[in-house]
């Protein structure tokens, strides 16, 4: 096959071997989803498999469509199941969703319907206490996530505080599931595995159908997960795991590390295949990753390699305080900006979000556009979660949480107590809340508020009709006009216009959704929203990427900035005493390395202020570790007599200046190449206060002087000279602002 000449030695064996239980472990970068969408390709293919007897799992929808659009372009794949493992759950649910006592259009719910059910069944129990409502919530995500019920989690976790009570509220949010006609994301595991378990002829058929089970990013399998795929491939034990035991980083969400580790104890004559050629990274920061990773003991043991250059060797930079550390980062942004790179090929990665304050502070500065990576998503926002609620209530009108939201938006005078009197009858005669307002007759309400109920109650009827009759694009244009929810930000302002926007583009999302699912049905598109995960909403903007490395798993960027490497911080302080979450702290360390492709920057400040104080920080172990390849001196322990001593605003080591001085210290290679090329597309560098021959004696106090984001001020102090000057500007609406002259885009008023 013509295919197979594309693949190295490594990834063409696997490829090939098609009977049997296979695991690859994938380096990063290595081309797993090459070797996985040739070897599917080389079933249908080459050997005349049917399209319908194999199915791909992936764990985001982003990667589901890739691997899509890479099997379309090769072969036929009609019939094909390649989709994430929650889809594939709900496939296998609505066909078999009887068995379970489901109906085959029951509602999926995501966190922020399951927090509002939760918290309904909270109080309904009597329970008011806003902290005793945390621990709750959390012990019946946990519970679920670890697949165990209420009896065994509770016997498993007796001494934890507010137990017994979380598994009351538990059992009557189950319950409330059950009568809403609903799943939440973890039932929707669990009811599969309880279904392929428990019903021998739906086992029989499903695991006869997939002939060839292929799975994608193994290590991020959790017990519920991998129970179902054994149980998929007990007919024909034709699995295919790819995945990576270096990257294994979601333990705390349940992955189980062993899954991939111990893969021969569920397999034992599984063959084992190693792809260690990388093609993203450069040799230099190759070397790093491995010198990381080669501290854990539980891997399976590979070193990746690659054909490219050694290229510029990683840099450490340690500045004295956060703002010194983001200004570092920033500079050197903006000088590959100006020499041609893109903003889009920097990510800032970091441990924790809390980091983000200084970076977005000083990029707004320098007018560095950026965006907090896994903010808040475009279906999440309110009224698109409106419109997708009306939604839901069209194609299950059981959902009793749909119904909540939306009775009263737009305003209809429907209020709380109208709302609370309705499940009181719901409750009292076993119906749905909507079933409750067709009813609302028999209630005890003012005729007034019943006539509000029953324009409602008539109009989601008219809507439920509607949808047999429409596809989904024009029912829902037709929902969002006549239900005046686009009216509702007709206000003139910002705001408004901003949330009509996203309505529009919440019509073009189904507009796209028809064109590209023929004969898609309503329910099917609410699954597809539903499914969504957190990196599927990333767009082509020209921003610099701020992010957990957490949320950047599976991408890579041009040039890294790995920051706050501290004790403490990365790796966190409960990690210490637990040897499995410490490896996990490595590999978030070795992944975050492997982000970059050309250049890599490690950062840390000397002392940080956090969670409400400033403390002096100690330099991560983990750089510690791979010091010798960085080019750096063991840190002596500073934490005794160390007093932290503000030294004004800089921290910042001129890119001339390479050793350690009262603004910082760099080690290991130079700030930049001795030559960028510049990415396609690339737009010309702006101009600013420090291009070339702008005269900085000119930033004087007294100075008049504009900015691009704070507009107006006056230079009322100065310091430093040459390159480094910082000039305090009092802008009339933003206040003072302390700002680098060669970074700032300040443009002087004559």
């Amino acid at each position: 096959m013509e295919l197979f000449e594309e693949l190295n030695d490594e990834q063409r064996l696997p490829a090939t071997d098609t009977e049997g239980a296979v695991l690859v472990l994938a380096g990063a970068g290595s081309g797993k989803t090459r070797v996985l969408t040739a070897r599917i390709a080389h079933l249908v293919g080459d050997l005349g498999v049917s399209p319908s007897n194999i199915l791909a799992i992936t764990f985001t929808n982003k990667a589901a469509d890739e691997m899509k659009e890479r099997l379309f372009a090769m072969t036929e794949i009609g019939g094909m199941w390649v989709c994430t493992i929650h889809s594939m759950c709900v496939k296998i649910l609505r066909m078999f969703a009887e068995r379970r006592g489901l109906n085959e259009n029951f509602s999926i719910y995501a966190e922020q319907e399951r927090t509002s059910v939760i918290k309904q069944a909270f109080k309904e129990l009597g329970y008011d206490d806003e902290g005793m409502f945390k621990s709750v919530q959390y012990h019946i995500s946990n519970a679920k996530m670890l697949g165990l019920s209420p009896e065994k989690y509770a016997a498993k976790y007796a001494h934890e505080r507010n137990i017994e009570t979380a598994m009351k509220v538990f059992r009557r949010y189950d319950a409330h599931l059950k009568k809403n006609n609903a799943l939440d994301f973890d039932d929707l595991l669990l009811e599969a595995r309880a279904l392929l378990s428990e019903d021998a002829e739906a086992r029989e058929y499903l695991a006869g159908k997939f002939r060839y089970i292929h799975v994608d990013e193994f290590q991020d399998t959790n017990a519920v997960q991998f129970d179902i795929i054994k149980l998929l491939a007990s007919v024909h034990g034709n699995l295919f795991a790819v995945g990576d035991d270096d990257q294994s980083i979601y333990g705390w969400r349940g992955a189980e590390i062993a899954n991939i580790l111990h893969f021969e104890r569920s397999y034992p004559k599984a063959k084992i295949y190693k792809l260690q050629q990388n093609y993203r990274s450069t040799g230099a920061i190759l070397a790093l990753a491995n010198a990381s990773i080669s501290h854990n003991s539980m891997r399976k043991g590979k070193k990746l390699w690659t054909e490219r250059s050694e290229g510029e060797r990683p840099v450490f930079y340690e500045a004295d305080e956060e703002a010194g550390e983001a200004l570092y980062c920033a500079r050197i942004i903006d000088e590959y900006r100006r020499d041609g790179a893109r903003l889009s090929d920097f990510a800032v990665l970091m441990r924790i979000n809390a980091l983000t304050r200084s970076f977005e502070q000083e990029f707004t500065k320098y007018n560095l556009s950026y965006k907090v990576f896994g903010g808040f998503k475009f279906f999440e926002r309110k009224e698109i979660k409106d419109v997708l609620a009306y939604l839901r209530m069209i194609a299950n009108p059981f959902d009793d949480e749909a119904v909540r939201r939306v009775i009263n938006v737009p305003r209809r005078g429907i209020g709380e107590k109208t709302v609370q009197a309705l499940q009181t009858y719901a409750d009292s005669e076993e119906l749905s809340l909507y079933d409750a307002v067709l009813d609302c007759d028999a209630l005890p309400l003012a005729e007034g508020v019943k006539n509000k109920l029953r324009g409602f109650g008539g109009y989601i009827k008219e809507l439920v009709l509607r949808s047999q009759e429409l596809p989904p694009d024009k029912l829902v244009a037709e929902l969002v006009k006549s239900s005046g929810i686009y009216d509702i930000y007709y206000d003139g302002t910002d705001e408004g216009a901003t949330k009509r926007a996203n309505l529009d583009e919440f019509l073009n999302s189904v507009e796209e959704f028809v064109r590209m699912n023929e004969g898609g049905t309503l329910s099917d598109y609410l699954q597809q929203v539903t499914l969504y995960s957190d990196t599927d909403e990333m767009d082509d903007g020209d921003y610099v990427t701020l992010a957990t490395i957490h949320s950047v798993k599976g991408l890579e960027f041009r040039c890294v900035f790995l920051c706050g490497l501290e004790e403490n911080i990365m790796p966190t302080p409960r990690s210490l005493d637990d040897p499995a979450a410490f490896e996990e702290e490595r590999r978030l360390m070795y992944v975050a390395i492997t982000r970059a492709k050309e250049n890599l920057w490690l950062t840390r400040s000397r002392s940080r202020y956090l969670y409400g104080r400033r403390e002096p920080t100690m330099r991560s172990r983990f750089v510690e570790e791979i010091k010798d390849e960085l080019g750096i001196r063991a840190e002596k322990p500073r934490y005794s007599g160390y007093g932290y001593e503000r030294r004004g605003y800089g921290t910042y080591s001129s890119r001339f200046s390479e050793s350690r001085g009262e603004e910082g210290a760099v080690f290991g290679g130079t700030h930049r190449p001795p030559a960028f090329t510049p990415a396609p597309s690339s737009s010309a560098p702006r101009a600013s206060a420090s291009a070339s021959g702008v005269n900085f004696s000119r930033f004087t106090v007294g100075t008049r002087v504009r900015h691009p984001r704070f507009g107006e001020g006056e230079i009322v102090a100065t310091r430093n000279e040459s390159t480094n000057l910082i000039v305090t500007v009092c802008f009339q609406t933003a206040g003072n602002k302390d700002l680098a002259a060669a970074l700032a885009p300040l443009t002087i008023l004559e």
